[in-house]
């Protein structure tokens, strides 16, 4: 697969302890990604972090938070990204999702 120009990243801010049907939520998103051939999706794990409920989620020696923030990337272009997001978004129930525009300069994958 090979992408250049406009794309579209998306970001989906969950918890790390975010579940769907006994699966973690964050690998249940990247596994729709790659059914549906999504050109890349990252997960990050954030050190420390707070959304809607204002509680503040932080990894520290002292306290080891349980649910720590996770970031999902997701980068392809406008059509793929139109296509998979139906099929991620009734699984945020709590978090956030967040989309730009990207200009992509090099992505060249196997096919």
């Amino acid at each position: 697969m090979k992408i250049e120009g406009e794309a579209l990243l998306v970001r989906i801010f969950i918890g790390e302890k975010d579940r769907v049907d006994g699966k973690l939520l964050y690998k249940k998103i990247v596994e729709i990604c790659r059914e549906n051939n999504v050109a890349g999706a990252t997960v990050f794990r954030g050190i420390l972090g707070y959304g809607a409920s204002s509680r503040i989620h932080a990894a520290s020696l002292l306290t080891l938070s349980e649910d720590l923030p996770i970031v999902i990337e997701i980068v392809d272009k406008e059509e793929r990204i139109n296509k998979v997001l139906p099929l991620i978004e009734p699984y945020i129930t709590n978090g956030l999702i967040t989309m730009e525009k990207v200009k992509v300069i090099k992505y060249e994958g196997k096919s």
